[in-house]
């Protein structure tokens, strides 16, 4: 992936509900927020290294799911496929408006359209 940060996050986004409660907090709070460990720690009167630990914890944690499961890896493989097919979809709905002003064919563009739109989330 791109850099630590975008890999950390894609890593939250999927399984971050699979962390503890504080080890949620302190991610987010570091990763999405942009607090040093430092702030973190003195928001919770704990120390710094206390911070660092549960936070390396929960990327080693999530890190290890995804070695096994590979589900972001296969996500960020399948997008450009998806906005390729949205792409698609796009010219066959306006080449549809301009040519034919078929309702079937707008309707097909729809489920198709929807279906891709699914695939993304």
């Amino acid at each position: 992936m791109k850099n630590q940060t975008f890999r950390m996050t894609m890593l939250f986004d999927f399984y971050g509900e699979l962390l503890t409660e504080r080890q949620r907090e302190f991610y987010q709070l570091y990763y999405d927020e942009d607090l040093s460990l430092g702030e973190i720690a003195e928001n919770y009167g704990i120390s710094r290294q206390g911070v660092r630990d549960v936070i390396v914890r929960a990327e080693a944690y999530m890190t290890e799911i995804e070695d096994k499961t590979g589900i972001v890896k296969r996500f960020m493989q399948l997008r450009p496929h998806v906005d390729a097919i949205e792409k698609a979809v796009d010219e066959l709905k306006e080449m549809n408006r301009r040519l034919f002003e078929d309702k079937r064919l707008e309707e097909l563009c729809g489920v198709i359209g929807k279906e891709a739109a699914a695939l993304k989330e």
